[in-house]
Order: C-alpha cells, then sequence, then structure tokens
C-alpha cells in the first residue's frame, strides 16, 4: 500500500460524526498524513475541508463517492490505505463499502453497533479478506472500543498473576451520560426491529480450541459498583468475545458479562420498561416510522450537551482464584470520544502497520490492533487504569479488607 495517494479517507464526512472525525484527524493527526473527506456532496465536502484545515493551514483533499455509485467506491478505496466509514445505518448503506474494499485490497473500519450487519461482515468477508491480506474491523467507535480493548487491558492486568491455562471472567459496569444523533436513533429503530426477529448466534470456537461464552447473569447489585445493574442489550458482549477466539492471551475458556449501571432499584425498574416500549414499538412498521421522526438524520447533540458528558466502564476480572479491577474512561461516549476512538483505529492501521499483527480478515478491534490502541488512546485522552491489581486483592482480603470499594 506504500504507493496510495492517501493514509485515510473518511466517507461520510458531512455528516454529524463524520464532521467531528475530520476536526479530529485536522487537529490530532501527523502534520505530514495524507488524508481525504468523502461522500456523495461535492460543495457540502468542500465546507468540512475548509474547516478542517490543519495548523499549517493545509485541507484535507475531497473524493466525490457514493452507496449507490459501486464504481466510485472501488475507485475510492484503491486510493488509499484505510477507508474510514460513518454512513449509516450499515445494514443499508454499508455492504457496497466492504465490497470495495475487499476489490482493492484496502484496510477498513466502522462505527456500526448493528449486529445483523457486523455478523454478516464476519460471514461474507472474513474469508475474502484473509485472501487479500486486510483487515475489516467493524465497531471502532464507543460501540466496542472501550469494552473491547479495556477487557484486554484487564486481561494484561491479570495475566501475569494467573497462568495461561487457566480461564477468566469479566464482568464490565458501565456508567454514561450523554445524548445521541439522529443517525445513531434511526440506527438503534433498525436494530430493535430485528431484535424479534434473529435468535442468538454465537461463533463457532477457535480452530485452537479456545472457547468463548456470555456470562449469564440477569438485574442485579453490585457492590463494588455501588449500583443496580442491568445486562446490555448491545453488540459489545458479542465483540469482546471474539477478541477471546482470537487472542491466546484470554486463554482456553473465557466468560464475559457486560452489564449498564443504573443507580437505583427503581431507576433500574423505570430504565427496563421504557426500554422495552421503544423495543417493542420499534417492531411494528407505522410506529417504526413515527419514532423516526423524533430525531433526524444529521441532527446531534451541541457542543455544550457533549461537553458535559461521561462515561466510564469498570471491570472486574477473575481466574485461578485471583482478581483485578480495571477501568477505561473519558467524556462524551457517542461523539466526542468516538471520534478519537475510529480515528487513532484509522491512524493504527495506516501508520503502525509495522508494529500490528499479522492477522487479517474480519477481526475485531482488539484482535486487529488492540496494543497499538492501549499506546494511542490515553495519549487521545482515554486512559486505561488498574483500580485494583490481583497482588493489592489477596492482601486486602487477608487483613479482612474490602478491596476495590471505590472503583
Amino acid at each position: 500500500m506504500s504507493d496510495r495517494e492517501f493514509d485515510v479517507v473518511v466517507y461520510g464526512a458531512t455528516g454529524f460524526t463524520g464532521k467531528l472525525v475530520a476536526a479530529y484527524l485536522a487537529k490530532h493527526g501527523p502534520a505530514d498524513l495524507r488524508w481525504a473527506v468523502a461522500g456523495r456532496n461535492a460543495a457540502r465536502l468542500a465546507d468540512v475541508a475548509h474547516a478542517s484545515r490543519s495548523s499549517a493551514g493545509v485541507a484535507p483533499r475531497i473524493v466525490v463517492a457514493s452507496a449507490e455509485d459501486p464504481a466510485s467506491l472501488r475507485e475510492m478505496a484503491a486510493r488509499t490505505r484505510v477507508v474510514l466509514t460513518t454512513v449509516g445505518p450499515y445494514a443499508l448503506h454499508g455492504m457496497p463499502l466492504v465490497e470495495a474494499c475487499i476489490a482493492a485490497a484496502t484496510d477498513y473500519v466502522d462505527l456500526t453497533g448493528e449486529p445483523s450487519f457486523a455478523r454478516e461482515v464476519v460471514d461474507r468477508f472474513d474469508a475474502p479478506a484473509r485472501a487479500a491480506k486486510i483487515r475489516l474491523v467493524s465497531c471502532c467507535g464507543f460501540d466496542s472500543i472501550p469494552h473491547d480493548v479495556g477487557v484486554l487491558h484487564a486481561v494484561h492486568t491479570i495475566r501475569p498473576h494467573v497462568p495461561i491455562a487457566q480461564s477468566l471472567t469479566v464482568r464490565g459496569y458501565l456508567r454514561a451520560s450523554g445524548g445521541f444523533s439522529g443517525g445513531t436513533w434511526h440506527s438503534a429503530l433498525g436494530i430493535f426491529a430485528e431484535s424479534g426477529k434473529r435468535g442468538r448466534r454465537e461463533s463457532s470456537p477457535d480452530p485452537s480450541g479456545r472457547v468463548a461464552r456470555p456470562l449469564s447473569r440477569g438485574p442485579h447489585h453490585e457492590a463494588l459498583v455501588r449500583s443496580w445493574a442491568l445486562p446490555m442489550p448491545t453488540i459489545d458482549p458479542w465483540i469482546v468475545r471474539r477478541s477471546a477466539r482470537a487472542l491466546e492471551v484470554y486463554g482456553p475458556s473465557f466468560s464475559n458479562g457486560h452489564f449498564v449501571c443504573t443507580g437505583s432499584l427503581p431507576a433500574m425498574v423505570g430504565t427496563v420498561a421504557a426500554v422495552g416500549a421503544v423495543v417493542g414499538l420499534a417492531q411494528i412498521g407505522p410506529m417504526r416510522e413515527l419514532l423516526g421522526r423524533w430525531k433526524k438524520p444529521g441532527e446531534g447533540p451541541s457542543p455544550e450537551h457533549r461537553a458535559r458528558s461521561r462515561f466510564s466502564i469498570t471491570f472486574i476480572i477473575e481466574g485461578g482464584g485471583k482478581r483485578a479491577v480495571t477501568r477505561v474512561s473519558g467524556g462524551d461516549p457517542g461523539y466526542d470520544e468516538t471520534a478519537k476512538m475510529i480515528g487513532e483505529s484509522a491512524l493504527a492501521l495506516a501508520r503502525d502497520r509495522e508494529a500490528l499483527p499479522a492477522r487479517w480478515g474480519a477481526l475485531s478491534p482488539a484482535a486487529a490492533m488492540g496494543d497499538r490502541l492501549l499506546v494511542r488512546l490515553p495519549l487521545a485522552g482515554i486512559p486505561f487504569e488498574v483500580l485494583e491489581s490481583p497482588g493489592a486483592a489477596a492482601a486486602g482480603a487477608n487483613r479482612g479488607e474490602q478491596p476495590g470499594r471505590n472503583a
């Protein structure tokens, strides 16, 4: 790929999230980054390029491409090392771009949180991507970088104290605040509509024999995070299990559960009722259309709202009689931090190629570039912390203390 014109092309740069990604690369990308903004409207792209000039006054190039014109997608993919796409809903608009990246032997990252799309990419394109020696990496925003790379950090924390032959169990507890854009809302409605149609399906064990299973645990109170918690109905747990099957460090048997903190018991009951109502209504065509009018694609939370938003995920990892507690945290999860996450993912693929493992196909973020993201993301302001080490947990237990009680 050394002869490609660009390192990264941001496809969908005129959308709400696309503009944030372009602004992030303009401000934080390497001075010699060769990049472009892409989409179907040249005039709007010119505005984004002008707003995304570097401190030296250099603007990204403009590439016109559209999902309705597969030839334009293939031409775009052939010009760059990495295509970064924010164009959703991915189930409607995503597959032609994946096919274009396969044809051009170009790496690919997206922001999808749509289970049906992510699974289809694995089912249809893993083998062709392996043959082309490229990486197709879905879920490189808040879905699912903090959970996936956060669990990798937790595994690295406990493994020096637990032999590789020992199984591991991880529970993640999310606290978050923030708004969401019209594009995210429409993608969510599509996910809710499909939730009543699809059954649960897990990937088969890795050829090496490694097995990863969901941790079955319903609503509960977790003392370590001082909160009631609900299982997360998102793609994140599945992505983490894909990493566990791909990476030896997770061990021969791995279980994970991911939960959202709701504070009090009444708040948990209210959350269940509200989410259940929206999921049910989204499966009725006319009601789904009515819900879709609430937010239009291109709309999103204001800078002031995003500045007040935060997230943290606390991980409790156990194995071989040991325990560690770790945490990943940051600012506005859905947009500002998502722009960092996918921006740094694309930069890792484009600029850290020699440091990445020789692993190809439809990959999870941790399997594709997790260790590089554990370097890049803290530098971008998303820290990964150890709240309780395995040794500290054992010492506290011997003294009769409750380690990690402030996690």
